[in-house]
C-alpha cells in the first residue's frame, strides 16, 4: 500500500485547510485509515482516524470540535479537513493505513505515506 498526503501549506490563524490522503497499491488490505500530527522533539499523534468499511471515526481530544476525518471509497482517499486553525497546530501531517483489527484510537500502522507541512500564522 502506498499513500500520498497533500494539501498542507501556510494559513493564518482561525483558518482552515483540508488535507488528503490517496491510497494505492493493495488498497483491499485497508481497514483504517490515520492522519497524525507530529512537531519536533514531541512523540507522533494520532489526531483522527477512520474504518474503511462502516466510516467508524476518531477524533483525538485536542482537535475535537475544530478537525473532522472522511473517507471516499471510490477513490481510496480519506480527507482531514482542519477548522479554526491555531499556531499550535503547525506540524507535519503524515497519513497512515493498516489492515490489521484493533481500537481505532490506537496509534499502531503498517503503512505511511510521506508527510505534509502544515503552518499556522498568528
Amino acid at each position: 500500500v502506498q499513500l500520498q498526503a497533500s494539501g498542507g501549506g501556510l494559513v493564518q490563524a482561525g483558518g482552515s485547510l483540508r488535507l488528503s490522503c490517496a491510497a494505492s497499491g493493495r488498497t483491499s488490505s485497508i481497514r483504517t485509515m490515520g492522519w497524525f500530527h507530529q512537531v519536533p522533539g514531541k512523540d507522533r499523534e494520532l489526531i483522527a482516524a477512520i474504518t474503511w468499511s462502516g466510516g467508524t471515526t476518531y477524533i483525538a481530544d485536542s482537535v475535537k470540535g475544530r478537525f473532522t476525518i472522511s473517507g471516499d471509497n471510490a477513490k481510496n482517499t480519506v480527507h482531514l479537513q482542519m477548522n479554526s486553525l491555531k499556531p499550535e497546530d503547525t506540524a507535519v501531517y503524515c497519513c497512515a493505513a493498516r489492515g490489521f483489527r484493533t481500537s481505532i484510537s490506537r496509534p499502531e500502522y503498517d503503512y505511511w505515506g510521506q508527510g505534509t507541512q502544515v503552518t499556522v500564522s498568528s
